[in-house]
């Protein structure tokens, strides 16, 4: 089952209704597995500066002073707030590896869930309404973003197993199926270097749209290799900092749907996620044909992909 939803605005003028809508896609899915919930938002760049989303467990005490430990380590600023089981951290660009080895070396029990210029994730186990609720995405503005709910069929149900999964900067992948080949694509890449954190598919799946596009591959052209090199029945949805991409495995059983209007394009598993979009009356409304990458992006024209679909 799972549930996947996108939007991504043409129209600046409804970013700050992003999270509102999202959400509202989101949990018009619940049905579709209602285990764990995951948003990731692409909004609020800050000039020079990367964001660390963590979550812990027990964040009363896990985020306790992390800010001036942090600071002292990498002798810069941090600005960090705490939502819920997640804390979001500011630093400078320069900075972040430094300051991923010190919480992998101090803080081993904080998890990271995403790191970027503009992305932020927020994922948990529940129900998509109350993981939003706890979150308050409804309230988060930005460009675009993507959002999974979760029927768990090949991992445990936990944080770490939820969707959004970000495995590059700025990079995030949500998706619908059964990858067959990914224990042998995980020790692959892992041999390549590839940091994969748990045994979940769709984590494969992402760290190997990563590494194509560290090897120089564009978006499109990883999405395109996927079809050759992941076995099994899949639908990704990716995000990346400027863009959006979709693409479809060669049997496409698992459903879905795709929506554009001179204001946004929308993705939902089902059309039902995408009744109360502004204009979706007067949409061009399609299904995403099989193994046919589809991107936008905020600064380049569409693909000839897009523009033959």
């Amino acid at each position: 089952m799972c549930g996947i939803v996108g939007l991504f605005l043409k129209d600046k003028s409804l970013e700050p209704q992003l999270g509102e809508m999202l959400t509202d896609m989101l949990v018009t899915m619940t049905d579709r597995g209602p285990d764990s919930a995951g948003i990731a938002i692409y909004g609020g760049e800050t000039e020079g500066k990367v964001k660390l989303t963590l979550q812990s467990d027990t964040p009363e005490s896990g985020f306790a002073k992390l800010d001036n430990a942090l600071r002292k380590a990498i002798k810069g600023k941090v600005d960090m707030s705490v939502i819920d089981t997640h804390a979001r951290l500011e630093i400078q660009a320069d900075q972040m590896a430094e300051a991923q080895a010190f919480l992998k070396a101090n803080h081993p029990d904080l998890r990271m869930m995403s790191h970027g210029e503009s992305l932020e994730i927020y994922k948990e186990v529940g129900l998509p309404k109350n993981v939003a609720e706890r979150f308050d995405v409804r309230k988060m503005s930005g460009s675009h973003g993507i959002g999974h709910t979760r029927m768990a069929t090949e991992s445990a149900v936990t944080t770490m197993g939820a969707h959004p999964f970000n495995t590059g900067l700025d990079q995030c992948l949500v998706h619908n199926g059964s990858l067959s080949n990914h224990n042998s694509l995980r020790r692959s890449l892992r041999r390549l270097g590839v940091h994969i954190e748990t045994e979940n598919d769709t984590e494969v799946g992402a760290a190997y749209l990563t590494w194509k596009m560290q090897e120089g591959a564009t978006l499109g052209e990883a999405l395109e290799s996927s079809l050759d090199d992941l076995d099994g029945f899949f639908t990704f949805v990716v995000g990346t900092k400027d863009g959006f991409g979709v693409v479809r495995d060669p049997i496409a059983c698992k459903p879905a749907v795709m929506a554009e209007t001179d204001q946004f394009v929308a993705f939902g598993s089902e059309y039902r996620a995408l009744v109360n979009l502004p204009g979706i009356d007067n949409a061009r409304v399609w299904e995403p044909e099989p193994a046919t990458v589809y991107f936008w992006s905020h600064t380049s024209a569409p693909t000839a992909q897009e523009k033959a679909a």
